[in-house]
């Protein structure tokens, strides 16, 4: 299977970002790719929540959502889109949630998943982020058939918690994808690791298109968008620079690994001691 990565420096306008994710499908499509991966928050990156609300919408109204769609069924593409913050509810007060899409090539929402694991943290002296403060965590792991694979979705701070992937490859997946926006000073010291670390436990592919640069709300990201085969090989790295990338994935690798090291026939389930008094 071919596919290409997006990596892409969101900005605070929709409609422009709608516009950057339309081009970059084409240009995937002609590429030869079956599917290609956005990173999360593909249609809006901006931590400055008031301004935020004037243009976020439901899935019904969204540019970004929309643009996908359209852009899907006219190249003929799978487009696993990283995230897209979205509305969904009109009730004032109501939380936003952080929801990832899998879009066929007919242009139709074949899957979608919620992230469960919010970021709250303490960056900095300076710089705090509560994403549960906008956000309602997901309560669904989710998996969904693409040809050739299972595809298991999840976005950036799940891949912090290795129970979803067991959850994920227990399920049939033998794909994951992690879209992300890290930060700088985690994705320095943790980025590669924690990736690497989920496709050996889970002995499936991992890719993981990522959000780079300085945006226009004043963040930085980290970038280094990955595929990493199921033995923990990187297979592609794309540094910090914006743009498309393709990558070759045989599936068969992934039976040849878990044959060798047979980690996911092999777990157990288990009880915790009983507490001590």
């Amino acid at each position: 299977m071919k596919i290409a990565v997006a990596q892409m420096c969101s900005g605070i306008d929709p409609h422009e970002n709608g516009r950057q994710l339309a081009s970059l499908i084409a240009e995937a499509a002609a590429g030869g790719a079956a599917i290609i991966f956005t990173p999360e928050m593909t249609g809006l990156l901006d931590r400055d929540r008031s301004r935020a609300a004037n243009v976020i919408r439901n899935e019904a109204d969204d540019v970004v959502l929309l643009a996908a769609r359209s852009q899907a069924k006219k190249a003929r593409i799978w487009v696993q889109l990283g995230s897209l913050a979205m509305k969904v509810s009109d009730r004032p007060g109501e939380k936003w949630v952080n929801r990832s899409y899998l879009i066929s090539p007919d242009g139709e929402i074949s899957a979608r998943y919620d992230k469960i694991h919010l970021f709250d943290v303490d960056i900095s002296p300076d710089e705090s982020l509560r994403e549960s403060s906008a956000y309602a965590g997901g309560k669904n792991a989710v998996v969904a058939a693409i040809p050739g694979a299972t595809l298991g979705l999840s976005i950036c701070y799940d891949v912090r918690f290795s129970g979803l992937y067991e959850a994920l490859t227990n399920a049939g997946a033998d794909l994951l994808s992690i879209p992300a926006a890290f930060t700088v000073p985690t994705g320095t010291a943790h980025w590669e690791i924690l990736l690497r670390a989920r496709a050996i436990e889970a002995g499936a592919f991992v890719v993981a298109a990522a959000q780079s640069g300085r945006h226009e709300d004043g963040r930085s990201t980290y970038g280094h968008s990955m595929v990493v085969d199921p033995w923990g090989e990187v297979l592609l790295d794309m540094s910090e620079t914006t743009g498309l990338d393709f990558c070759e994935l045989d599936f068969r690798k992934v039976q040849e690994v878990r044959s060798r090291v047979p980690a996911v026939a092999n777990r157990k389930k288990f009880e915790l001691p009983a507490k001590l008094t």
